[in-house]
């Protein structure tokens, strides 16, 4: 088997790559000398490619793709021109024109197209299981700290045109817990944002996302930028009580491994384990929280 990782924007990837070795031949492509430079120095038996249409010739099974934000839909336009699966590291889009742009590309075919904060594949997560007649309320709390971005550290990430800033790179984690536990007949009825200690961001570092399902049930994503450690709680609120999951550790514990098996599968045959409706629903909750925020 062999996947390309097409991009190194993120960290992502090179935990990706990890658990890629020993499952496939890994080829890669990234335009910034650093970046490749890291990745050399962390996988120096790994090929590369001088542009993305030299990575796509090299007839990889698989697509790894992690480019920023905007310049998603091109890159995947043409690896499904390919007709190849292909993972896309998060946020596939941060604003309501990129994800019109990315919802043109996608519906060509997308069983293909698998993007998801890796927490969905979370095992504690994929444990966690609540009637949904029970439900009164959901929050989830994501806890992640952002103070590197003030430093000038991958400013695309922080800028709220380009990758969305803390409102929607963060709290994509807690939007897409909720919509795997809820469904995705989701939207926002209100959010906000908020410098409270990383002066110096593009975006913010505390936020808040209100929504709402079509049942009438009521949700909160909090978004805190300031943390100590990293950190990811769901609590469902029953007439019986609480019930909470809560996700920390490493890789494995949060799920990289596991959204890379489930990646694999596509690559052997199967379609992507994240329907598109889903997905949709998670970026269009994003893009209209940046929007209001």
């Amino acid at each position: 088997m062999r996947i390309a990782l097409a991009g190194l924007a993120t960290s992502h990837p090179y935990t990706d790559a990890r658990t890629l070795r020993d499952q496939a031949e890994l080829v890669v492509w990234e335009p910034d000398p650093q970046r490749l430079a890291r990745f050399r120095a962390e996988q120096p038996d790994v090929a590369v490619a001088p542009e993305l249409a030299a990575l796509l010739a090299a007839r990889p099974d698989g697509v790894v793709l992690t480019v920023p934000t905007p310049d998603v839909p091109d890159a995947l336009a043409q690896v499904l021109a390919r007709e190849l699966p292909c993972f896309v590291n998060k946020p596939a889009a941060a604003t309501l024109g990129q994800l019109d742009r990315l919802e043109r590309v996608v519906q060509r075919a997308p069983e293909l197209v698998l993007t998801s904060s890796v927490l969905r594949f979370a095992p504690d997560f994929v444990a966690f299981d609540v009637a949904r007649e029970e439900v009164l309320s959901v929050r989830a709390t994501v806890r992640h700290d952002v103070g590197l971005w003030a430093t000038g550290y991958n400013p695309w990430q922080d800028d709220p045109a380009v990758g969305g800033g803390t409102l929607v790179m963060m709290g994509l984690h807690g939007v897409e817990l909720l919509v795997a536990l809820l469904g995705p007949a989701v939207r926002l009825v209100g959010a906000a944002g908020a410098v409270r200690r990383h002066r110096g961001l593009r975006s913010e570092d505390t936020g808040l996302l209100a929504l709402q399902w079509d049942d009438g049930v009521p949700g909160v994503v909090e978004v805190l930028g300031v943390s100590q450690g990293e950190a990811y709680e769901v609590t469902v609120y029953t007439g019986g009580g609480e019930q909470r999951v809560v996700l920390r550790g490493g890789a494995d514990q949060l799920g990289y491994r596991a959204t890379i098996d489930a990646f694999l599968g596509m690559v052997r045959g199967g379609p992507s384990p994240v329907s598109w409706a889903q997905t949709r629903a998670v970026l269009g909750v994003l893009a209209a929280a940046r929007a209001t925020a």
